[in-house]
């Protein structure tokens, strides 16, 4: 977990002075994240909930256009997650994954095939070695729990429906010495679940 120090005699972070200062750079094209290294003013109560959600003080953020605004400036270090601009940078607490796949088109086919996600944010990303489908197991019901990686360490948890309708796509192939059912995308295999569950 990366080590957060709160900066001396900060001035108290708030999302509003958060988007003001997001907001001039967003005028001009994504924001250099990578470029930004603000010192740490300390954590402020902002969460994103496991269906996707955005809440300060508790409250929703129900303007869709200020949640993609502090989507841009989203950064993971470790097990934490940032709020950035270039002057501060914020702690904030994300339940499971910070964006959520809602919707999957699939062009090609077989081993030539290319599946692009589109995010709740309206991030559109294609899965590929830089992006790839991870499906571990829920460790509360054991049931598949896909992810595809959006950037920089931030991930999309895939919504029910599309999985569904991935899983259609899915073919056999062998993967670490076994038969896995899996999804081609971007010249990638992506194992999904054993062969032998099918069974």
């Amino acid at each position: 977990m990366t080590e957060k120090t709160p900066a001396q005699n900060p001035v108290k972070p708030s999302a509003e002075g958060l988007a003001a200062a997001a907001g001039e750079f967003a005028r001009k094209g994504p924001p250099p994240l990578h470029l930004w290294n603000p010192p740490f003013c300390g954590d402020i109560d902002m969460e994103i909930r496991r269906d996707g959600n955005w809440f300060y003080l508790g409250t929703p953020i129900g303007r869709a256009p200020l949640v993609r605004l502090f989507a841009s400036i989203l950064r993971r270090e470790g097990d934490d997650y940032f709020l950035v601009n270039p002057v501060e940078k914020v702690g904030i607490r994300v339940e499971d994954a910070p964006f959520i796949a809602v919707d999957a088109e699939a062009s090609g086919e077989d081993e030539a095939q290319a599946i692009t996600f589109t995010t709740n944010v309206e991030d559109s990303v294609t899965a590929g070695p830089d992006h790839p489908i991870r499906c571990p197991r829920d460790p509360e019901t054991g049931e598949p729990a896909p992810y595809v990686m959006v950037r920089a360490g931030l991930e999309a948890r895939i919504d029910r429906k599309t999985f569904y309708r991935l899983v259609e796509l899915a073919r056999p192939a062998p993967y670490q010495g076994e038969t896995w059912l899996g999804l081609w995308s971007g010249g990638s295999f992506f194992p999904l679940i054993p062969a032998t569950e099918l069974r």
